[in-house]
């Protein structure tokens, strides 16, 4: 019996390029980035796009695209240069919503990372966090109060994680708990790709009274492994553009309140 698997050929050496800037990149990217990264049109990504598509071997999604299946968690780092400036944008918004002086969660999420870059000139926050980036931004800072939270430390993430810090975050009664997630869509609601993350973020959601959830737009029609808690735990999404309509029924259906981070979009 033949058992050998058929890989889809490529038609052309852009399409590998775009294959190769998505690996780059953590698995997903904006059209708009893979454009410039390889200096060609965005018409000539998506007709690209459309091929690798076609062969499974990406997925497009709302203003981007992302390798089919890709699942598995990408360093820190790496995630930290995807969409920067959609996360930017978010990091701006939030720190509207967060006043001097509230207590708050940030997880260890890339997008969480630029919100403590965007608080920084906020003074007398109440910070807990399992997030090693998230502590050493705002600590010693403007009479901050940072809470690390406990556990074991992981090398990709430097987040915190077990049953010593699901049991340190219950101890806390918080006016906001930010959260990142890895994909959104209407069936499933918010999706992480990590067990240890999910519990984490439920214990964060539990002990808090505005529950947020901080997305760029990429994040929309995706899907990962683990549905963190039902859509309606959450009061609110930031985001850098509107979602698709299936979406924006969901979060009405849930009383999720949708804050877009750019002005110009919002009329």
């Amino acid at each position: 019996m033949d058992t050998t698997t058929t890989t889809p050929t490529l038609s052309n050496h852009r399409e590998r390029e775009i294959l190769d800037e998505l690996r780059l990149a953590g698995g997903s990217s904006r059209i708009q980035f893979l454009a410039e990264r390889l200096n060609v049109s965005e018409e000539t990504i998506r007709r690209n796009i459309r091929t690798l598509e076609a062969s499974g071997l990406v997925t497009k999604v709302h203003g981007g695209v992302h390798i089919t299946d890709s699942v598995t968690e990408q360093p820190l780092h790496f995630r930290m240069n995807v969409s920067p400036e959609p996360k930017r944008l978010i990091a701006a918004k939030v720190a509207t919503i967060v006043k001097n002086g509230d207590s708050l969660f940030l997880d260890i999420g890339s997008t969480t990372a630029f919100i403590a870059v965007a608080l920084q000139k906020h003074h007398d926050l109440f910070i807990v966090t399992n997030s090693l980036s998230v502590a050493h931004t705002l600590a010693t800072r403007n009479n901050n109060r940072v809470y690390f939270v406990g556990g074991e430390l992981r090398a990709h993430d430097a987040g915190t994680f077990g049953i010593e810090a699901l049991s340190y975050i219950e101890r806390f009664n918080l006016q906001h708990a930010i959260l990142s997630v890895t994909a959104i869509n209407a069936r499933s609601g918010f999706m992480l790709q990590d067990m240890q993350e999910a519990d984490i973020s439920r214990a964060a959601a539990r002990q808090a009274q505005n529950r947020i959830i901080v997305a760029d737009a990429q994040k929309f029609g995706r899907s990962a492994p683990i549905t963190i808690a039902p859509p309606d735990t959450y009061d609110m999404l930031v985001t850098d553009d509107e979602p698709p309509a299936d979406i924006r029924r969901m979060l009405d259906q849930n009383s999720i309140q949708l804050v877009l981070a750019q002005n110009a979009r919002t009329g």
